[in-house]
């Protein structure tokens, strides 16, 4: 019996293994935690380069793709991630509180927590994408979140809909810790290219 390397279902079976490499390697990249504006940078560089006629080797160009983008992803992950994280801890502190302006700060801190969110990874992708100046992809990534509403919606849900998912349904976590991460970076990877596109 012949085994055709060209056949769909075999090519189908190389790419899911591919993300689920690509999904362990992005975790394990991770573990450091100050890494992690690296990782997904880089995530986001194979994952939109894939994304673009599947050209690239996600996985064999993940790691050389960390290492470019490891002092100006880590850079822009501490201006945005740190008050971010402020923000947030500022909601679940107000949220702590009966009043009625406690609960207004809570919404103005989520909302802003919300919005840096999304500001970190527009900034990701851009050091996926481009080699602007640091200072002009901060301010890109701090103005694109306003500028597309709509897309910067979908790219929030995407990982937002992956932890809230895992949260009710435990079990799930496999799923994200075997391929969650990677295929929802290859799907927003298209709403990346949409906004870099429309803006270029």
């Amino acid at each position: 019996m012949k085994i055709d390397p060209e056949s769909r279902s075999l090519q189908g079976m190389s790419s899911f293994l591919g993300f689920v490499a690509l999904n362990l390697m992005y975790l394990a990249a991770c573990i450091p935690v100050v890494t992690i504006p690296a990782a997904t940078s880089a995530l986001y560089e194979v994952t939109i380069r894939y994304s673009d006629d599947e050209s690239g080797r996600p996985v064999k160009d993940f790691f050389p793709a960390f290492g470019r983008s490891f002092v100006r992803a880590t850079v822009l992950g501490l201006f945005l991630a740190v008050p971010m994280l402020l923000l947030a801890a500022s909601a679940v502190f107000w949220a702590s509180h009966p009043s009625l302006l406690a609960g207004a700060a809570t919404v103005i801190a989520t909302l802003a927590a919300v919005y840096l969110f999304a500001a970190f990874l527009f900034a990701m992708a851009l050091t996926a994408a481009f080699t602007t100046p640091l200072r002009q992809a901060l301010k890109n990534a701090l103005l694109l979140p306003a500028a597309e509403p709509v897309r910067t919606f979908g790219i929030l849900l995407i990982p937002i809909a992956l932890v809230c998912i895992t949260i009710v349904f435990p079990m799930f976590g496999v799923v994200l810790v075997t391929i969650g991460f990677s295929i929802g970076a290859y799907a927003t990877a298209f709403l990346f290219r949409s906004v870099f596109a429309r803006r270029g």
